[in-house]
């Protein structure tokens, strides 16, 4: 499964606040209910005060969701040296920080020679502008709402510009947004030119994921339709 299709809508759980004890059935249950692909959260108690899991995790969730598309969020100190055994472990995408690594264009080079997508995150206080030297070599920018490390944090739309600078410079990029969004946030988002739509907590705790699911994609779709 590809993650870019023309700019168009791709919704993700983010399954931080997912029940981790039964992590499969979760993932499975999200996909059933309309996920485009699974948001994987990775924290190393460095980069960010939290930790989560790392690729034997993932290892052990692959054949369980045979050619569901994993997109592993990196937040976690000195990226490279996660690259190879995510790749082995069967994810999909590689979304790092640039405030992360001293050599961004070194490490998007590794994930692709590792046969990843590529993908950059920017935290809240970092200007937009730092990810320009890079767009031409990732498949995505994943625009931070909330300050990354926690679960259910409040929805920061002071960072929303940075979504609309880059869609209005770059039409076709697949640009994500995370933290804090869900069904009363979800049209800033929207408008704002997001169309990768990563939902944590507003997602995991709703009584009908999926019509929360067909809810939010309709709102995006209707904004991308606009442009």
């Amino acid at each position: 499964m590809a993650l870019s299709s023309g700019c168009s809508c791709r919704l993700a759980p983010s399954i931080l606040n997912a029940d981790l004890s039964n992590l499969a059935v979760e993932c499975q249950n999200l996909v059933d209910a309309g996920s485009d692909y699974l948001h994987l959260d990775v924290m190393d108690g460095h980069f960010v005060p939290n930790l989560t899991f790392g690729h034997p995790v993932v290892k052990c969730l692959r054949p369980k969701l045979p050619g569901v598309f994993f997109e592993m969020h990196m937040m976690v100190s000195d990226p490279e040296k996660w690259i190879e055994g995510m790749a082995d472990a069967g994810a999909n995408m590689y979304t790092f920080h640039y405030e992360a690594t001293k050599d961004p264009a070194a490490c998007i080079h590794k994930i692709r020679e590792a046969g990843m997508k590529a993908g950059m995150g920017i935290n809240p206080p970092t200007d937009v502008e730092v990810v320009l030297p890079y767009i031409d070599l990732l498949d995505c920018v994943l625009v931070m709402t909330v300050n990354p490390g926690f679960g259910g944090q409040k929805f920061m739309a002071e960072c929303l510009p940075k979504i609309q600078f880059l869609r209005e410079k770059f039409i076709n990029l697949d640009i994500g947004v995370d933290g804090g969004v869900g069904p009363s946030t979800i049209q800033e988002c929207a408008d704002a030119g997001a169309n990768l739509i990563v939902s944590g907590s507003a997602l995991i705790q709703h009584k009908n994921r999926k019509q929360c699911i067909a809810d939010m994609r309709s709102i995006v779709d209707q904004a991308l339709q606009r442009r």
